[in-house]
């Protein structure tokens, strides 16, 4: 899959992905060279999965910030 197809995926379809990925991974039945691609794939959707996070958490102080005024607070993840 290209990186534009992941860049359009939910978050949900993302660590569906990932899931699976890392699955195939523990399973342990992949040669060397199918495991580095693999692994490599897995990066890209957990990139993903943590640029969804960030984006979210800053509509969230956003929303924060509307409603309190200033009002920020950290968020832990």
């Amino acid at each position: 899959m290209d990186e534009n197809n992941i860049e359009q995926m939910t978050f949900e379809e993302c660590l569906a992905k990932l899931n699976e990925l890392v699955d195939q991974l523990e399973n342990g039945k992949l040669d060397l060279d199918r495991s580095i691609e693999v692994y490599a794939e897995a990066v890209k959707y957990r990139d993903r999965c943590k640029a969804v996070l960030e984006e979210g958490e800053r509509k969230v102080q956003k929303l924060m910030q509307a409603a309190d005024g200033v009002r920020k607070e950290e968020f832990i993840i």
